[in-house]
């Protein structure tokens, strides 16, 4: 297995993992009374918390709803079209070696 292979490998379940914890955590904001210090909420919050503090500071809630969720969705789906999908930079380079 070569680099590429490998890293198509790890970097698909990891970013599919990824986007569906932060599609949980969206579902999670509709239940402010949830406490994600709990199981297994934390399951959910414990990965997705560090990706959520930094964009907060940027990103500030619209109208009461925190939408930081919702666009590290859309980066990790975004990472993964560019990275694993068909026209996607480790898919081309795995077709040229």
């Amino acid at each position: 297995m070569d680099a590429v292979s490998l890293a198509s490998w790890i970097l698909g379940p990891l970013v599919g993992l990824m986007t569906l914890l932060f599609i949980f955590r969206i579902v999670l904001t509709w239940y402010p009374q949830i406490n994600l210090n709990r199981l297994p909420f934390n399951l959910i919050a414990w990965p997705t918390e560090p990706f959520l503090v930094p964009l907060r500071k940027i990103v500030p809630p619209i109208g009461g709803v925190d939408i930081t969720p919702i666009i590290w969705v859309g980066i990790f789906s975004l990472l993964r079209e560019i990275l694993l999908g068909q026209q996607g930079l480790l898919t081309i380079f795995a077709h040229t070696h």
